[in-house]
């Protein structure tokens, strides 16, 4: 069984939080198939995360699995880092999300 298109996992994660009352956009659209998934997280806070794909060792690869890249840093070095991505490979997705919520619904590596 193949993996989940980038372009459909991103709509389901947007529709899961508006449906929770998060606000959450897509903030630059990627590679509709297998294009890299990152998830910036507001904690409303002050503070702001950010969730990038996880190195998979399984042969599996179904399910998408996020690491914390930044956890409750400042929005500044979270904007840094997107950028510093951007400038590397400009297909990657980000999404913004606005949440208090400790689930923000990803699956994080171990």
């Amino acid at each position: 069984m193949k993996r989940l298109r980038a372009d459909l996992w991103v709509s389901a994660f947007v529709r899961l939080h508006t449906q929770r009352g998060n606000m959450c956009v897509v903030r630059q659209r990627g590679d509709e198939i297998a294009g890299q998934i990152w998830v910036e997280v507001d904690h409303l806070n002050g503070t702001n995360s950010l969730y990038v794909p996880a190195m998979q060792l399984d042969s599996d690869g179904q399910e998408r699995v996020f690491e914390a890249r930044f956890d409750r840093a400042s929005a500044q070095e979270v904007e840094a880092r997107i950028q510093q991505e951007r400038a590397f490979d400009p297909d990657f997705w980000v999404i913004s999300l606005e949440t208090r919520d400790a689930d923000i619904g990803l699956t994080l590596a171990e």
